[in-house]
């Protein structure tokens, strides 16, 4: 990740939550945002499949109630650190059995910020008092999303 975009995602985690994170903070955040991409794809697959479908569309990926409110608190934060453009790059599809809808892609940044706002903010639920997230807080709140997406 380029020294612009590290900027960004640490001025947008001390927006988000007020959580102040590092470059191995990043990689971390990569291989979630990766996982939970997959995740979410994947059922994604299954809802077209039982549909009688080939591809994915936006209305098969499970977005619950609370996820679809991080991504209008994400579109807010973005309006001033406009991380939308990078993590159009970091949202890699994995392969699958189907192929996405291109408005699937299309949606798949602004996804993973909310994604984004809510792993920050559920560090601050985790642990209120944190300021920058230990690996046992990294493991612990992506333990959570693992149970719940």
């Amino acid at each position: 990740m380029v020294v612009m975009a590290v900027s960004r995602f640490e001025r947008f985690f001390r927006s988000a939550a007020g959580v102040d994170v590092d470059k191995d903070d990043l990689r971390r955040y990569g291989d979630f945002v990766n996982d939970k991409v997959y995740d979410l794809l994947v059922i994604g697959q299954a809802h077209a499949k039982a549909n009688g479908r080939d591809i994915i569309e936006p209305w098969d990926l499970p977005l619950t109630k609370g996820l679809q409110e991080s991504i209008h608190r994400f579109r807010k934060l973005d309006e001033d650190i406009e991380l939308k453009p990078i993590l159009e790059q970091l949202a890699a599809l994995p392969p699958l059995d189907l192929s996405v809808a291109e408005d699937t892609v299309g949606r798949l940044p602004e996804i993973v910020g909310g994604l984004s706002v809510a792993l920050a903010q559920s560090f601050k639920i985790v642990d209120p008092d944190v300021k920058n997230p230990s690996t046992e807080q990294w493991e612990r709140t992506i333990g959570v999303f693992d149970l719940l997406l």
